[in-house]
């Protein structure tokens, strides 16, 4: 890592460490009202807990908003679609369901901008290339989130990762901050045609010989 990116990441982390800080407390209220929602509507737990890859690909838990009732066959809830419900749409739709997120920024799991966490079945499908999004800790927003969100495809989520990776400044995050707040409110792709948010990721398609380019 060379020294201009050595500086940003000492700068971000102890904005994210001061922004997340503040966001709990200045928020608690919502949180508190968003909680007692999900009870309410979806049952407990109140909050989603998964195992998603962070700097370096190293694991930790992620903590959001459930917006999914539990599977139950007897009840035809098995597949997402099922099992999403109005507030589950209502509160992606606003990003409200990320709010918990401001807890794994504060124990600096993840920055307020950055590559989105995915699966950890992810790691071993993507090409060297795509994997450069984890040179960085994973993001509550990142620059594909600004740029198309779940409308666009794998491949150009995973270009825009590794574009920020290598070009992070704070004046970019600042602007990838800025322009979340109008996705936010303009509720833009939230999801990719036909599905809940988005198909699986299997792995990019082979490239010819000869047009490996960085991937190769």
């Amino acid at each position: 890592m060379n020294a201009p990116a050595r500086t940003h990441d000492a700068v971000q982390r102890a904005v994210d460490l001061c922004a997340s800080a503040v966001l709990l407390v200045v928020l608690s209220p919502v949180l508190l009202a968003v909680a007692i929602l999900v009870a309410i509507g979806l049952g407990r737990p109140v909050l989603f807990r998964q195992q998603r890859p962070g700097l370096h690909g190293r694991a930790f838990t992620l903590v959001k908003f459930r917006t999914m009732l539990n599977t139950d066959e007897r009840r035809g809830l098995i597949t997402d679609a099922d099992r999403l419900t109005a507030l589950g749409r209502f509160l992606r739709a606003t990003s409200l369901d990320e709010l918990p997120t401001m807890w794994n920024v504060l124990r600096g799991d993840m920055s307020l901008v950055g590559p989105r966490p995915l699966l950890m079945c992810y790691l071993e499908r993507y090409t060297p290339h795509q994997a450069r999004r984890h040179d960085v800790r994973p993001g509550v927003t990142g620059l594909a989130q600004v740029r198309g969100r779940n409308a666009l495809s794998w491949e150009e989520k995973f270009a825009l990762d590794v574009w920020y990776v290598e070009n992070r400044t704070v004046g970019l995050n600042l602007r990838i901050c800025a322009e979340t707040f109008g996705k936010v409110l303009r509720r833009d792709g939230i999801s990719a045609g036909g599905e809940v948010t988005m198909p699986e990721f299997t792995g990019s398609p082979a490239r010819p010989a000869g047009q490996q380019g960085r991937d190769g």
